[in-house]
């Protein structure tokens, strides 16, 4: 077994290069469409995708996000709003090809069917369980709740690019339980079902070798990464090494 450090960065990095060669998104890019919901890990998958097409000109990460969490003394709300946030350039919607700029995932929702593709970020995962789960402030359940018209009513693939920064120890149905019930307070918490896809499923697609978390934490940076355990082949392992050099440098998400 090899032992790496992951930042919060690096992961949503290694993260986007995964969904990036992800076999069932590089034939929606071509043949159908694929939505990518603002968020900061899928602001580094939309980099990926939009490079892969050769039409990365004209986007950035920066602004690229809804509701986030930031440290409680710049926060605006309870769900973690800057008080000088970019103007929200849209959602990344690519359709045949082609990157549909300035639209927005509710733009396009009532026309997605099956074979399309949802791109969008969590705030909870429970590797284990492969559960996902989305903090909601809105009261008409946020842009996940519309999301899910699409992904129940036209079985439209959802895909959730997740780092594992975001585990909790705890099943998520029971979680939602609790923080959701009558009288509680703070934001909601909307389990979904869809394709949890992390750093090790990124390793996985990638390189071909197994990962899992042996330790976590850091300073100077290192705050919220992980040591991943990584196994397999002596040339799968090798590969993973470079890969994860290669993405190790990758700085904090810009604001």
């Amino acid at each position: 077994m090899l032992q790496f450090v992951v930042t919060p960065a690096a992961g949503k990095r290694l993260i986007a290069k995964g969904i990036a060669q992800h076999p069932e998104v590089k034939r929606a890019l071509t043949e159908a469409t694929v939505v990518v919901v603002a968020g900061t890990t899928n602001g580094y998958v939309a980099e990926e995708l939009l490079q892969s097409i050769g039409q990365s000109e004209g986007f950035s990460k920066q602004g690229f996000m809804r509701g986030i969490t930031v440290p409680p003394h710049v926060a605006t709300s309870e769900i973690g709003r800057l008080p000088n946030e970019f103007e929200f350039p849209g959602d990344v919607i690519v359709a045949k090809g082609q990157w549909v700029r300035g639209k927005t995932v509710f733009d396009v929702l009532d026309d997605l069917k099956e074979g399309d593709i949802i791109l969008k970020g969590a705030n909870a995962i429970d590797p284990g369980r492969k559960q996902a789960a989305i903090l909601i402030g809105h009261p008409k359940a946020g842009t996940i709740g519309s999301i899910y018209q699409a992904v129940v009513g036209r079985r439209v693939r959802l895909i959730l690019p997740v780092g594992l920064e975001k585990r909790v120890a705890s099943d998520l149905n029971e979680l939602a339980a609790k923080v959701n019930s009558p009288g509680s307070r703070g934001p909601r918490l909307f389990p979904v079902a869809g394709e949890v896809f992390t750093e090790i499923e990124a390793l996985r697609l990638l390189a071909g070798v197994e990962a899992e978390i042996v330790a976590a934490g850091g300073v100077r940076g290192a705050e919220g990464a992980v040591w991943l355990g990584v196994w397999g082949p002596d040339d799968a392992a090798e590969k993973a090494s470079e890969l994860i050099k290669s993405v190790a440098g990758e700085p904090q998400f810009p604001f």
